[in-house]
């Protein structure tokens, strides 16, 4: 499992903004699978950020967040992000096959709603149709 996979979504989306807004300030290699840098926070502060892309959970960073913690933070993506950028392309990528992905779930989805609908006489159509409309109500009722 790497950084991407171990990270929150929120995690992953915030650290993809700050490494759009280049929050980053300095870093470097320091192994083979490891990076070092200095992420600037979201109110002046300067974090301390060590990655391991092989090892995720040995990564760690001085934040309030993660500091003590197994976690992923934003500070950890931004400079995953920065020292790999493929990487961000290669997520970005995957979200847009993702999204186009759901949207053809949803069409056919609808498609095979549509398809149910026809096929009701319409005594059951209409029964459907009360029994949607009774659970809509319960459920307004319910919330008030």
């Amino acid at each position: 499992m790497g950084l991407i996979e171990t990270a929150s979504a929120n995690s992953i989306w915030r650290g993809m903004d700050y490494y759009e807004n280049r929050k980053v300030v300095s870093w470097a290699q320091t192994g083979t699978f490891a990076y070092n840098g200095i992420v600037s926070g979201s109110e002046g502060n300067k974090y301390t950020v060590h990655i391991e892309t092989n090892h995720p959970r040995r990564s760690t960073c001085n934040c309030p967040f993660a500091e003590g913690r197994r976690v992923v933070c934003k500070h950890m993506i931004a400079l995953y992000f920065t020292a790999v950028p493929n990487a961000a392309d290669d997520f970005l990528r995957q979200v847009e096959e993702w999204e186009a992905e759901e949207q053809e779930r949803e069409k056919q989805h609808y498609e095979d709603l549509r398809k149910y609908v026809n096929q009701l006489s319409k005594a059951e159509l209409r029964e459907r149709l009360y029994d949607a409309l009774v659970e809509l109500e319960e459920r307004d009722n319910y919330w008030r």
